[in-house]
C-alpha cells in the first residue's frame, strides 16, 4: 500500500511540474502545483488500489465458494463412413 502511495504521489507530482514548466509558469507556481499534484495523485492512486484489491478478493472469494462446474458432456459418437458409390 505504501509503494502504491509513493508512486501515485510520484506520477502526481511529474505530471503537474512538468505540464506547469510546459506551461511557461513561474517556478515558484510550478512547485506548488506539484505539490499538489503529489497529494491528489496519491490519494486518487490508493483509492484505486482499494477497488482493485477489493474487486479481487470478491472474485477469489465467489470463485473459492463456488460450486464445482459439472463435467462436460461427452461429445456425441461420429457416424459410420458410408463408402462412396460408384
Amino acid at each position: 500500500m505504501k509503494f502504491v502511495f509513493l508512486s501515485g504521489g510520484l506520477i502526481g507530482f511529474l505530471i503537474a511540474g512538468i505540464a506547469g514548466l510546459a506551461a511557461d509558469r513561474a517556478f515558484d507556481h510550478v512547485l506548488l502545483d506539484a505539490a499538489l499534484g503529489c497529494l491528489a495523485g496519491a490519494l486518487l492512486f490508493q483509492w484505486f488500489w482499494s477497488i482493485f484489491v477489493r474487486g479481487f478478493r470478491e472474485t477469489y472469494l465467489a470463485r473459492h465458494h463456488a460450486p464445482p462446474a459439472p463435467p462436460p458432456a461427452p461429445a456425441p459418437a461420429p457416424a459410420a463412413a458410408r463408402p462412396a458409390k460408384s
